[in-house]
């Protein structure tokens, strides 16, 4: 009897306790202008370019410079971090990288980021 008990309530422990928190920082002052940087070569056959992007600190923001990275496994590629405008204000979508087939398999639209010089990253220009 102890056991189902047991068994019942680690259940409905599992049902109400998130599997990941998820918290986001809004800010009342849009982002500056993206700042194009200048690549150098890769350091190895492999790595892709991480572009550079402005990050909150208190009340102003920080650039993070762009770097190479290697992909950490097979089919990976870079989703930039990007800010959305919503009415809290607004919210920066931290960079993570992702699988090529993440959601429909049919989608490969420039995941590649090896020339992805031209793309705004959520600014106009």
């Amino acid at each position: 009897m102890k056991m189902k008990w047991l068994l019942g309530t680690v259940f409905a422990m599992a049902l109400v306790v998130p599997a990941s928190a998820q918290f986001s920082v809004y800010v009342r002052t849009g982002p500056p202008a993206v700042r194009y940087e200048e690549r150098t070569s890769p350091p190895a056959q492999g790595y892709i370019w991480v572009d550079g992007y402005w990050t909150p600190q208190g009340r102003h923001y920080q650039w993070v410079p762009g770097r190479w990275q290697q992909p950490p496994y097979e089919g990976a590629y870079w989703s930039h971090p990007h800010y959305d405008h919503e009415r809290q204000g607004w919210r920066l979508h931290e960079g993570h990288w992702d699988r090529e087939d993440h959601g429909n398999r049919d989608n490969h639209d420039n995941h590649d980021n090896r020339d992805n010089r031209n793309r705004d990253h959520g600014h106009k220009r």
